[in-house]
């Protein structure tokens, strides 16, 4: 299991599983984890979201200027 809280207040890209069995590649900024569960930044939707953290398959840290 990969350490979440290494990358607290950083951007990633992750690829996940939602409800609906769909994938997804997001570039999130990761604010929190409790409980189970991510909240995050979501660059795609340009809201906070929440991931849950056995939803997330992979996960690397972005170079901030990739951000977009």
């Amino acid at each position: 299991m990969m350490n979440l809280f290494t990358y607290l207040g950083r951007t990633v890209e992750i690829i996940y599983l939602n409800g609906n069995g769909e994938l997804s590649q997001r570039k999130i900024r990761l604010l929190s984890v409790k409980d189970g569960r991510i909240r995050a930044y979501c660059f795609k939707r340009r809201a906070t979201r929440y991931f849950s953290v056995k939803n997330v398959l992979a996960m690397r840290p972005v170079n901030e200027k990739q951000v977009s």
